[in-house]
This record gives structure tokens, sequence and C-alpha cells, in this order.
């Protein structure tokens, strides 16, 4: 082999590892600095007045939408996420390790009952259920992308997600889009980022585009 050509290979694994690793410890710093508050998403909500958690989690609707079902663009469904990745996403947005202009002032005078409460009325509530698909062939290209980057082990065959890990049938297909290139840049900070960065790292905004409209359009 060229010597320039084995240098330049060994360089490329060299950056590619130091990205990762960076992810890695970015997202170690996050989760020791919320330790103390990331306790109370492993305790289920205890009964509460449903109501009372509805109204209060009504302020939620004016972005993610009545019953948790997402009409704006790159706004994500809550509907049907699991207890855990809720109370964890929650928990994160309140430390300011993830941050969004419209989430911080919301999120900065919650309580830790408040997220178990949250956590348990949204993923009580009905899933979206994918719209009909416009573009089959993408699909099908989506579906080999999930497979071959063995989306299924964490998310589940159905890709309904399960305790910290998220739903991704029927969301948003662009907030999928947002979040899989969130994840490949090392902006986005969540419970699964080392993982998420090392599979999103490698993926073409080909696979990106595909395997977000193959989950999104899931029933």
């Amino acid at each position: 082999m060229d010597c320039g050509l084995a240098q330049g290979a060994r360089s490329g694994m060299t950056q590619s590892t130091e990205r990762v690793f960076l992810m890695r410890r970015q997202f170690s710093s996050y989760a020791i600095g919320a330790l103390s508050l990331a306790a109370i998403a492993s305790i289920p909500a205890q009964a509460a007045d449903n109501a009372a958690i509805k109204e209060k989690a009504s302020v939620c609707s004016g972005c993610h939408g009545e019953n948790g079902i997402s009409q704006t663009e790159n706004i994500p469904s809550l509907a049907g996420q699991p207890d855990q990745f809720l109370q964890w996403q929650l928990v994160f947005f309140r430390a300011g390790s993830r941050k969004n202009d419209q989430m911080q002032p919301i999120v900065e005078g919650i309580s830790n009952e408040d997220i178990r409460n949250f956590g348990a009325y949204f993923a009580q509530l009905t899933p979206p259920k994918g719209p009909e698909d416009d573009d089959p062939d993408l699909s099908k290209k989506g579906a080999q992308v999930a497979v071959g980057r063995r989306c299924a082990s964490c998310h589940l065959d159905t890709y309904a997600g399960t305790k910290a890990v998220a739903r991704l049938a029927g969301q948003r297909e662009e907030y999928l889009v947002k979040a899989l290139r969130d994840y490949k840049a090392g902006q986005r900070v969540g419970g699964g980022v080392a993982a998420m960065a090392d599979v999103a790292y490698h993926m073409s905004e080909e696979e990106i585009t595909a395997v977000s409209h193959y989950l999104a359009h899931l029933k």
C-alpha cells in the first residue's frame, strides 16, 4: 500500500475515534452533573389525580400538540414515549445539559414529582401512527439501513422504545432527521448519546433521510 494512503487512512480513523471519544466524554460530564436529578427518573409515578396532571401538562400541547401528537415541524410527539425516556429528557433539560430555548423556561420550575407525573401521563397516551407512505422505495432503503445499523437492538423490533430508549415508530420525519444530524454533530445530549454518536457519526445523509422516512411511516 502507498505510504501516503496508509497514513491518510490511519489519520481518518484517528479523527473518527477521537470524535466519538469526545462525545462520550462530553456526555459523561453532563451525566455526572445531573446525577442527583437523574435518580428520580427510575422512580415510577405514584397514583395521582390524572385530571390535575392533564391540566398541568396542557402547557405542553402548545408545541407538542393535543394528546401529545405534534402538528408542528421539528417538534416531537410525546404520546406513547416510554415513561423513563420522557423523565430523562426533562431531567437533562432542567439540569441545562440539554438545551432548547422553548423548553428551558418551562422546565426550570418543575418539581421532581412533576417530572414523574409527566412521564407517566404522556407514556399512557395513544402514540401517533405513521401517515400513508408516499415513497415505499425510500422506506425499503430505510428498513435496510435500520437493520444494518442495528436500530432494533435498542429500540425493539417494533421501534416502540423501552425504558429510557425512545419510541421511533410514527415520530415526525423531519424531527428524526434533525435528531440524527444532531447526534452526528455531537450536539445532542441524552441517555444513549454514546451509542447514538457511534451510529450517527458514520451515517451518510442519504441513510439518515431513508431511515427517518421509514420509521416515521411505521403504523
